[in-house]
Formats: structure tokens, C-alpha cells, sequence
């Protein structure tokens, strides 16, 4: 059902509803919050979605008189290519997917934003041909979001492969919610190519989106335990510094291994910080494997320079 007057459907209206709300929530939160750099990428990757939706769901409309028909195609096209472009840098940035740095900083820019300038930009501003621009200016990008795809699974797959060969605990459903959230996108240059509904299209891009969202609220939850942590490391005996603290957050560490860092840094053994977490020393031994590891760094000494450096 449309909404009356215009080409949106009623659903589509309600899913950019929600997403306002809950951008601003996020915006709010980011304000008493801005060192949470993935939360900045993360409300990016929604205010995109949210005006890829808004222009998908009302453009093209005849009926709005102050912009032509012509620039309305170009806006919510550019929509589109702006959303799937954003996806890598967003994956690259926030899930620390160095593998993907070609892509999101080259490969991108290359094979989506320049066909798009060239075909919808130039080529359909100057012939108005709309089939033509979609036929020919849709190919490269239709292709190259699978190459994308492809990328971020095997960037996900050897990031979980190498924590896995450090011990680390991982979680499957995130991984499951990860490859699940990454699929959809690739319909993004599809539903384009063959003309697809503006319902269907909204319905499993959001639902991309959705996945997304979830694999990002497991994340702040995880940094949220961190961040009690820190509220309840005053009855520690060693001053923790806003540097040592903010440096804490750029890595990956779980709540333990942040116990494990800060008791290290006063000097324990590895005997002695089992006995204060009430943890075998072999468990300390592996935790502090770990810890290395997502630090890149071979020593206790490495490590807290590290830490303690702006």
C-alpha cells in the first residue's frame, strides 16, 4: 500500500521511521561517548541507509514539481552506489579488516562511484536515457559486488581462523551473523540491474541492516562490560591514565584479558595474577598469548608502551 500522494510504500515509510529514532538514540550516545569510533562509522552506515531508503521510496515521482524527474533518478541511484560503497570502509573500519584496505580505498572509488559518475552523472544527465545508463552503467558494479563479497568472507574467515589459532573463544552465531549480514548487500547492484520493487528491495536490504545492527550491539555490549571495568578500577593500587584507559578500548580485548593487562601492569607474575582471578596459571599463560596478539606485540615491556602512549 502507498503512502497517499506520493511512491512509497507504507512499510517502507515505517522502517525510515524507526531508523530516524534510532539514529538519533545512537547520535546522543555517540555525543556522550565520541572515542567510540565504530559507533561514528556505525551512524554513517545508517544516516546512508536512511536517505538510500527515503530517495528509493519517493523518487521517481512526476508529481514533485522543484526537482526534475531526470535529477530524482540521478539522486536515488547515487543513493544506492553511496550505501554500497560505504559497506566495505564500513567493514574495514569497524570490524578491522585490513585485508579489505584495497577495496574500501581503491577498489571502490574504481569500480562503483566512477561508473556511476560517468553513466548516470554525465552520460544519462546529457542523453536522459535511463535504460541505457542502467544497462551498460550497472555492469561493472554488478560484477564488482560480488568480487566485494567474496573479499569481506574470506577477510571475516581468516580473522576468525587466526583467533582461533591463538585460543580464542569465538563466538559462531557472530560469525553466522556476520556472513548473514554481508550477503544482502550484494542484491543492492541486482535489484538495480532488473528493475526490482522498492519493497523487496527495502525489505532485504534493511534486513542486511538489521544484522548488522545486532552484530554491533553484541560488540557495545562486550565494550560496555570493559568500560565497568574501568568504573570499578579504582580499588586498584596503580593510577590508571586516561591514555592507558582509551588505549585499552582500540583492541579487542575481553573483560578477562582486561583484568589480566591491569594486573600485569603492577607487576605480577602470571602466578600471582591466577591467584588474584582465582584462574589457573596456564589459563594466564593463554590470555596473555592472546592479549600479544591482538596488540601485535611479543612482551609484557612492548605491551604496556604501547598502552601507555598516545
Amino acid at each position: 500500500m502507498l503512502i497517499p500522494g506520493t511512491q512509497m510504500f507504507v512499510l517502507t515509510a515505517i522502517i525510515i521511521s524507526l531508523e530516524l529514532l534510532f539514529f538519533f538514540h545512537q547520535f546522543i550516545y555517540y555525543l556522550y561517548r565520541p572515542s567510540e569510533k565504530c559507533r561514528f562509522w556505525y551512524l554513517i552506515l545508517l544516516g546512508l541507509l536512511i536517505f538510500y531508503n527515503t530517495t528509493g521510496g519517493f523518487f521517481p515521482d512526476p508529481n514533485i514539481r522543484f526537482i526534475s524527474v531526470q535529477f530524482q533518478n540521478i539522486i536515488a541511484y547515487g543513493a544506492g552506489f553511496l550505501m554500497a560503497s560505504y559497506f566495505p570502509f564500513f567493514f574495514y573500519k569497524c570490524f578491522n579488516l585490513k585485508s579489505l584496505r584495497f577495496h574500501a580505498l581503491y577498489g571502490v572509488p574504481l569500480f562503483l562511484l566512477l561508473p556511476y559518475l560517468i553513466f548516470f552523472g554525465v552520460i544519462y544527465l546529457a542523453k536522459g536515457d535511463l535504460e541505457y545508463a542502467i544497462r551498460y552503467g550497472m555492469i561493472v558494479p554488478f560484477f564488482y559486488s560480488f568480487v566485494i563479497i567474496i573479499a569481506i568472507l574470506k577477510a571475516i574467515r581468516r580473522q576468525f581462523a587466526a583467533y582461533n589459532e591463538k585460543g580464542y573463544v569465538i563466538d559462531r552465531l557472530e560469525i553466522i551473523a556476520v556472513y548473514c549480514a554481508v550477503i544482502p548487500w550484494v542484491s543492492m547492484s541486482v535489484f538495480a540491474y532488473f528493475h526490482v520493487s522498492q519493497l523487496i528491495e527495502a525489505i532485504v536490504t534493511n534486513l542486511g541492516f538489521l544484522l548488522v545492527t545486532i552484530i554491533f550491539f553484541v560488540r557495545s555490549v562486550r565494550r560496555a562490560r570493559i568500560i565497568d571495568l574501568r568504573l570499578k578500577a579504582g580499588e586498584l593500587a596503580i593510577p590508571y591514565e586516561e591514555i592507558f584507559e582509551k588505549n585499552l578500548l582500540k583492541y579487542p580485548y575481553t573483560p578477562r584479558e582486561i583484568e589480566v593487562i591491569r594486573l600485569l601492569r603492577q607487576g605480577l607474575t602470571k602466578e600471582q595474577v591466577g591467584e588474584k582471578l582465582f584462574i589457573a596459571t596456564s589459563t594466564v599463560s593463554r590470555h596473555v598469548q592472546n592479549i600479544h596478539y591482538k596488540t601485535d606485540v611479543s612482551n609484557r615491556l612492548e605491551l604496556m608502551r604501547k598502552l601507555e602512549t598516545e
